[in-house]
């Protein structure tokens, strides 16, 4: 078993590697970035106060005035975009130092030697050595912790701008996720309570759906062509064809005091701060159930479905097998024959494609959210492709993908529990 789980482990690396890799690529190199939306923003204050500029991809190229040269440099330094994709990766990743605390000086012509304050009343001496930049502390010595770099790109007038700056290994191998563009936070405060929202619905629907649809498939198996077989059929491929989100928008229009019935709130986690906090705690508990009710259904309506036919057919398909037809030949009832025998084999489908649904219901749970007006992990995330808030994006990766691996691992922990078959070597 040992070995089994380590290299499940050693797989996950890879995995990871490829998905991030991928999905970092296409980030990166898509257009429309949080470079260029910021350059857009700029375009279109300039051009409300009658200033003249040029295309995005002038200003970018510093052919425009709107933005100077400097200052271009430094809107690239913040979005990343002065290295190649590749460092950009690693550096994400934290196996590249990252470029913290930048500080330009100008080199004149006949001038080979700058002194730069870099905080604090400390002064650093700069030498123009050939192609490099030395940079070294008030006793003469190299320093340890800054460092300087030419950027050619920016020479002008017989000037060449440099720059020295920080390094420090920051990335999600560190725990650091970065910070957000939009909220100016960290990813991770970002996040985090979202998840929880996410979490607590996406667990809560994945549980009462399986305590339901599971009890269900079985009677519906033991009854097979019964009036209740076929009425719950009925019942159950009607649910199994409305999205959940279009059956959350009919549910706030019925029971949500669209047009009929006010009974359920429009949305929401909970009631808001100044109400939750005046509430009991018994009240607490009534206001977290009477917003759950219709998100939870609206969450639950296709993995019913689904997991109900699932297990009716299974049930059916394990009752005509051989060993079923020995057991009651050898007179054991028939209670324990479905109970014992039947009913553990049949759940053989379900649980192997529980960490599956475990990944989905946690992650892809953004129309939900939004017909629901809920804060949650999927909204966010979907948000933040939007906005192009790439350290939310990528975050929210990494998460979807580690939860994904991880939940293969229990399908493979929850197959091997109910089918005796199964060693792990």
């Amino acid at each position: 078993m040992t070995t089994y789980f380590i290299r499940r482990i050693l797989l996950m690396i890879p995995t990871f590697l490829g998905s991030t890799i991928l999905i970092f690529v296409i980030l990166q190199m898509a257009p429309g970035g949080p470079l260029e939306r910021t350059i857009q923003q700029l375009q279109a204050g300039a051009m409300q106060q009658g200033e003249s500029v040029g295309s995005v991809g002038d200003i970018m190229s510093g052919g425009s005035s709107v933005l100077p040269e400097s200052a271009m440099r430094e809107l690239r330094r913040f979005y990343g975009f002065d290295k190649p994709v590749y460092q950009r990766y690693l550096i994400w990743l934290g196996v590249w130092p990252r470029e913290i605390k930048h500080r330009e000086v100008d080199f004149s012509a006949d001038v080979k030697e700058v002194s730069k304050n870099v905080g604090r009343g400390t002064y650093m001496t700069l030498r123009l050595e050939g192609e490099q930049i030395g940079v070294y502390d008030k006793d003469g010595k190299i320093s340890d912790i800054w460092k300087g770099a030419i950027d050619r790109e920016a020479s002008e007038d017989d000037k060449i701008v440099a720059t020295i700056f920080q390094t420090e290994f920051s990335g999600i191998l560190t725990g650091n996720l970065g910070t957000s563009y939009t909220y100016d936070q960290p990813v991770t405060e970002v996040m985090a309570p979202r998840f929880k929202i996410s979490m607590f619905f996406g667990l809560t629907g994945l549980f009462l759906s399986y305590l339901v649809c599971i009890p269900l498939g079985i009677r519906k198996a033991l009854n097979h062509g019964s009036a209740f077989d076929f009425l719950s059929s009925v019942v159950v491929f009607a649910a199994y064809s409305i999205p959940g989100y279009a059956l959350g928008m009919v549910l706030l229009v019925l029971l949500g005091g669209g047009s009929f019935w006010d009974i359920f709130p429009l949305g929401g986690f909970r009631s808001p701060t100044e109400v939750w906090e005046t509430l009991t705690l018994w009240g607490k508990i009534k206001d977290q159930v009477w917003h759950m009710i219709l998100p939870i259904i609206a969450w639950s309506i296709s993995s019913f479905a689904g997991l109900t036919i699932l297990m009716k057919n299974s049930l059916l398909e394990n009752i005509s097998q051989d060993y079923i037809r020995t057991a009651f030949a050898k007179g054991l009832q028939e209670k324990r024959v479905i109970w014992v025998h039947a009913i553990r084999n049949s759940i053989i489908p379900i649980a192997s494609g529980i960490g599956g649904v475990i990944g989905v219901v946690i992650a892809g749970s953004y129309l939900i959210e939004k017909v629901f007006n809920i804060d949650g992990f999927g909204k966010m995330g979907f948000q933040a492709i939007l906005d192009r808030d790439y350290p939310i994006t990528l975050g929210f990766l990494v998460i979807v993908v580690v939860i994904r691996l991880v939940s293969n691992i229990l399908s493979d922990i929850a197959l091997a529990t109910v089918d005796p078959r199964i060693r792990f070597k």
